[in-house]
Order: structure tokens, then C-alpha cells, then sequence
């Protein structure tokens, strides 16, 4: 049902600072780019934030009836920070650590990145491509910047030209507000080796030393590319080259975002993105998460109650439910008794929901449904305000109790329409889910591994090792791991 026909979505573009009605390129479909995970370690919670609240997004423009192109990629590749030493290479870092191949680095926490999403009913992109496979398409697109003038080579490495770019005119430092001049003044060379024109020109491509692990051939020499890079090449290649909205976390706004505007502009001569959209940082306990401080707890780990920070654990869409409660533009803090409140929050509505099969409709209404739905589409219509939204379903809880105590009364009509609404924005848009509904789940989820386990024993029992180890590394590449013993096979997941 096309829905967004009847409705006018707002969006709050981080480029002009205002909110804009929303007017995709192409009626009816819309082009999303999300950036994507850092796989060099664990997601940590303020990116699964980010994830989530773009999530909400495209199931609300889905629930509209847009077909999205939803693409989010991973990043795999590269990731050096300013002073270019290889030390530095997050990948390489983390390989020597845990002693595995950076390939294999890759693959272990994408793994868990998809655990954590699917953990939190998150919807798997359209497309979720990676920094690795689309080395080709980002030479292109440095070899296009070469030819219009705006990048150069430098000792193998070959870096974008931010001061050609703003002497035409084109303005870097639009996205961020930031004014050039003092860009230009403040800005230091972390390169070490006066390979740059200017400090702040930013790297397209980078010449890989002779320890560097991950590298390609390339018309400059053997290097990676750089981390800007990969988004323009992949946004670009499945969306075009301008497309309706690119999301990622506030902290990307600046340089990442203002360095994919400068090479969309620079490659294709036109703005490559109509709707910027940030959403802000979380904080816990009213401080900015970071390891060193220890003010820091993992997914998994608050989940399962296994951490120092938090009472008990908790249910991912108690979490999620917390995450929604505030405004995807806002900063959200998190605590123990955020928590606790977001559970009794969470179970209130669930245990409405329970009640509607059981409530009775009657001759007339006495709470004006229409009016209460519109309320729920305005604030979604508003910059996506979950925020307001879920008052309003705490608002549908309330008439909910009082229909079933008999003291307000709903036609068997408006008893419908108001069921459909309260079940498409709490589970289709919010993405929650119930516990009755993720234990069913995961009992199902045991009785298949079981099954499998029971397959792979007849396997070993027959000597049939090719099937038997087929069995254990499928299951491990999805992050489920069988340890044998002698009380027999068990699973971790």
C-alpha cells in the first residue's frame, strides 16, 4: 500500500540544518546509504545505536511503502590512523594480538556484528558490500579525481587536493559548518614524511610499507585504499550517483562525511547525497563510553548480565525499547535505572498487546481512534520522533486497561483499525519484539542445532569426517561453536 502518498515525511538534513520534506529522486524507491561497522573488533553499543536507529528508518519508509535500497557496508580494509604507521593499521594491530590473519580478524567480528543485529531484530540491509570487494571500482574513482585535477600522487600514495577543491569554488567543509581558513591554519601534517601539498588534504590511497599485510596492486604501486574513500566507491555503485538519504553516527560527520561529499563532487561535478542524516552519541552514566576509563560495556555482555556496570541482564528489546525512547538526534545516557524503567516500560506495553484478542467491542466509541493514529503518523512524519510515538503508544496502553476494566468502549471498527495500528508501529516500525515471541524463537533455534548435533554424530559414527567437519564449520562460520566432551556435544551461541 503506498502510503507515503498520503502522508508528508520530514527529514532533518545535517547539510542545510533544517528539517525538509522528503522528495525522493525516483517516486516511490528510495536510495539509503548507512556506513557500516569497523571490523577490527567487537560493535560496541553506540554504534549498535546508529544501527538501530537507521534501522527504524527503513522500516518506517518500508511501512510507508517505498522500495528501499538499503545499503550498508563493512569496512575491511586499511583503516590507518593520521600519522600513517603501519603499527597503526587497526587490522594489522588486532592480528598480531589475537595472532590470526587479518582476513580472519574480519570474518570473526562481522560474524558477531550479525549475531548482535539479528539479536536486536534489526533488518539485514539490501546490500551489504565490502571496502575488499570493491578495490577496482576505488582505484577508478582515484584515477577520475587525478584527471579532474583534484588529487595527485606523491611517492606512491596519491591524496585528494583540498585547496584546489575550495579555489573552485566547491566549498569543503559545508557538510561540518566548518570554515576552510581555519581549517587550513590549524591543521597539522601527522604524515611524517612531507608527502602532502597541504596538511590537510586527506588520503585517497596510501603506498603500502614493506610490513603492511593487506595490499593491491594499483597504477601507483602496491598500497590500500583510503578509508573515505570505500563509502564514495560503494554509495555510488548501487545508489548512483546522487542519491536520497546517507546516515551514519554524528562522530562520521566530520571528516569522513565532509570528505565523501568533496569526492562525489570532485568525480561527478554535483552534491552526491540530498539527505544527511546523523544520529547522535551514547553515553552511560552520564559519561562518554570509553575502554580506558572502563565506563564500558559490550553488547553481548549486557545482555547476558556479564559485565560489573549493570544489576542483571537485560532482554535486547528492553534495550532497544531504550534506545527509542529518545530521539535518534539526541544524546541518549544510559544507566542502570534507564534500564530498569525502559523493562517496565517494555512489559506494560507487551502485556496490552496481550489483552487486545480479548477486548470487546461495542455499540459506540468512546476514544476517537483516527485522531490517535494520526498522532502516531505525525510523529514518525517528524524527523522519525520515536520519541513522541511511544507516548502515544503508552497512551493506546492506557484506553487498552480501560476497555478491559469496561469503562471506555471502542466499536468493533475503530477496535480493528486501533489493533493494526498499535501491532505496525510497536513490531513493523520499532522493530520490538516480544519475549514470548524471541524465546519461541530460540527454542526453535535449539531443537535445529540438536538436530544437527544428532546429524554430525551419525556422520562420526559412520566415519564420515568430510560431512561431520562440514556441519561444525558452517555452524561456526554463523558463530555457533560445538565443543565435544565426554558428556557429549554441546553448543555455544
Amino acid at each position: 500500500m503506498e502510503l507515503y502518498k498520503q502522508h508528508q515525511l520530514k527529514i532533518y538534513n545535517s547539510l542545510s540544518g533544517e528539517k525538509e520534506v522528503f522528495k525522493p529522486i525516483h517516486d516511490g524507491k528510495v536510495g539509503m546509504y548507512v556506513c557500516g561497522p569497523t571490523v577490527y573488533s567487537y560493535v560496541h553499543l553506540g554504534n549498535v545505536r546508529t544501527f538501530l536507529s537507521f534501522d527504524m528508518v527503513f522500516r518506517y519508509l518500508n511501512h510507508l511503502g517505498y522500495k528501499v535500497r538499503y545499503v550498508r557496508n563493512i569496512t575491511d580494509a586499511g583503516h590507518l590512523t593520521d600519522d600513517g604507521d603501519v603499527n597503526n593499521d587497526r587490522f594489522v594491530k588486532q592480528s598480531r594480538l589475537e595472532k590470526l590473519e587479518p582476513m580472519e580478524i574480519v570474518q570473526k567480528y562481522t560474524v558477531y556484528f550479525h549475531k548482535v543485529m539479528e539479536l536486536f531484530n534489526a533488518f539485514p540491509p539490501t546490500i551489504e558490500p565490502t571496502a575488499t570487494g570493491h578495490i577496482v571500482e576505488q582505484i577508478e574513482l582515484t584515477q577520475k579525481l587525478i584527471e579532474n585535477g583534484l588529487a595527485y600522487e606523491s611517492n606512491g600514495s596519491v591524496y585528494f587536493n583540498v585547496f584546489e577543491y575550495n579555489k573552485r569554488g566547491l566549498n569543503y567543509g559545508e557538510l561540518s559548518n566548518r570554515n576552510i581558513d581555519e581549517l587550513f591554519a590549524n591543521t597539522r601534517d601527522l604524515d611524517g614524511q612531507n608527502e602532502k601539498k597541504n596538511p590537510q588534504d586527506f588520503a585517497l590511497w596510501k603506498k603500502a610499507s614493506p610490513e603492511h599485510i593487506m595490499r593491491w596492486n594499483s597504477p601507483w604501486g602496491e598500497g590500500f585504499p583510503g578509508w573515505h574513500l570505500e563509502c564514495t566507491a560503494m554509495s555510488t555503485k548501487y545508489l548512483g550517483e546522487k542519491f536520497d538519504i546517507h546516515g551514519g553516527g554524528l562522530d562520521l560527520k566530520f571528516p569522513h562525511h565532509e570528505c565523501e561529499v568533496a569526492q562525489g563532487k570532485g568525480c561527478n561535478h554535483e552534491s552526491p547525497v540530498n539527505y544527511w542524516m546523523h544520529a547522535n552519541m551514547l553515553t552511560m552514566n552520564g559519561l562518554r563510553m570509553s575502554k580506558s576509563t572502563g565506563n564500558f560495556v559490550l553488547p553481548m555482555e549486557l545482555i547476558e548480565g556479564t559485565n560489573s556496570i549493570f544489576e542483571k541482564e537485560f532482554h535486547p528489546s528492553v534495550i532497544r525499547f531504550c534506545f527509542l525512547q529518545a530521539h535518534y538526534r539526541g544524546v541518549l545516557d544510559i544507566s542502570n535505572d534507564a534500564l530498569i524503567a525502559s523493562e517496565k516500560g517494555y512489559n506494560r506495553l507487551m502485556e496490552a498487546i496481550e489483552l487486545l484478542p480479548n477486548l470487546q467491542p461495542s455499540q459506540n466509541s468512546t476514544f476517537n481512534v483516527p485522531e490517535w493514529k494520526k498522532t502516531c503518523y505525525d510523529a514518525m512524519n517528524d524527523d522519525f520522533n520515536t520519541t513522541i510515538l511511544i507516548a502515544q503508544l503508552f497512551e493506546a496502553v492506557r484506553i487498552i486497561n480501560l476497555i478491559n476494566d469496561k469503562k471506555e468502549t471502542l466499536t468493533a471498527e475503530d477496535l480493528a483499525v486501533f489493533s493494526k495500528t498499535i501491532h505496525n508501529f510497536t513490531f513493523d516500525v520499532l522493530g520490538l519484539a516480544s519475549k514470548k515471541e524471541s524465546s519461541q524463537n530460540a527454542n526453535k533455534l535449539d531443537a535445529v542445532l540438536e538436530m544437527l548435533i544428532q546429524m554430525r554424530n551419525e556422520a562420526r559414527a559412520n566415519k564420515n569426517w568430510s560431512l561431520s567437519d562440514e556441519i561444525r564449520d558452517n555452524l561456526a562460520a554463523l558463530g555457533i561453536q560445538l565443543k565435544d566432551g565426554k558428556e557429549g556435544t554441546t553448543f555455544n551461541y
